[in-house]
């Protein structure tokens, strides 16, 4: 089954210098953008994350600090990144949970605005294990009938995951072949920030995920505590989770437009006889 596009989309995949969202540094990153027609363009590049890459992590993905040590650092990369990915739905292996939230915090360090609005999410990952329950390398076994050379490699691991998505289509007639349809079955619950920090509710407003306030709305608890949100912006938290609740706090203090649908018409009914 081909997967049914409305416009690009952008498969990628991140090797980095740990697990950590606010911390931690892409040292890899891999892209193929798909277009609505089949066509496809894909750019790799090497990253100097400018911090040192632990053992633990170049024993995973096989990239040394010596390696990146004369290749480009995010910032220099990030407006090429953002405007190949501009206006495109993403889709990655685990891409909900860590690729998109480091891949947000590092353009939004590099001073590029980043959000998710205008564009859907589809995490393969979430569909293998929903349908399979198994890693990456079994799931392009599973899926593809092939072994998976150069795991790891952002490259090799952005490529199956592209493969896997259309064998899935194949596989699964209920997932759907839409962006929509395939974003909303990989989508473990609703999120207002990548990292999970604040949720939505059944009655769709904001909650804290965490802590003392675990379960109450942002807005409540904003109320109460105005200082809340201060602790949050000086803490070690993701910058697009400080983004979220600053547009909350500010959407708190907008003015609020009171006046009824019969006010706004009996308004505007004075100001045209007045004419």
């Amino acid at each position: 089954m081909k997967l049914n596009l409305t416009k690009p989309i952008v498969f990628f995949d991140l090797e980095t210098t740990g697990i950590n969202i606010a911390t931690d540094k892409i040292v890899e990153i891999s892209i193929l953008k798909v277009f609505p027609n089949g066509n496809k363009e894909s750019k790799t590049w090497l990253v100097n994350p400018e911090i040192e890459i632990p053992k633990e992590a170049s024993d995973i993905h096989g990239i040394t600090n010596e390696q990146v040590v004369t290749e480009p650092t995010f910032k220099e990369l990030a407006p090429q990144v953002s405007t190949l990915i501009a206006g495109c739905d993403l889709a990655g292996f685990n891409s909900n949970r860590f690729d998109i939230p480091l891949l947000a915090e590092e353009l939004m360090r590099a001073g590029i605005d980043f959000d998710m609005k205008d564009r859907k999410a589809i995490d393969v990952q979430v569909i293998f294990h929903k349908k399979e329950q198994r890693t990456l390398s079994a799931g392009y076994q599973f899926y593809c009938g092939k072994e998976l050379e150069g795991a790891h490699g952002a490259e090799a691991d952005t490529n199956a995951t592209y493969e896997i998505l259309l064998a899935q289509l194949d596989k699964y007639e209920d997932i759907g072949d839409t962006v929509t349809a395939l974003s909303d079955f990989s989508t473990h619950g609703k999120r207002a920030d990548f990292a999970g920090f604040i949720l939505f509710n059944d009655t769709d407003q904001e909650i804290f995920s965490f802590g003392k306030y675990k379960g109450r709305t942002v807005e409540e608890v904003l109320k109460e505590n105005p200082g809340y949100n201060a602790w949050i912006q000086n803490a070690d938290f993701p910058l697009y989770t400080k983004k979220v609740l600053q547009e909350i706090k500010e959407r708190m203090s907008a003015p609020k437009d009171t006046m009824t649908d019969v006010e706004k018409l009996s308004a505007l009914q004075q100001k045209f006889n007045l004419r």
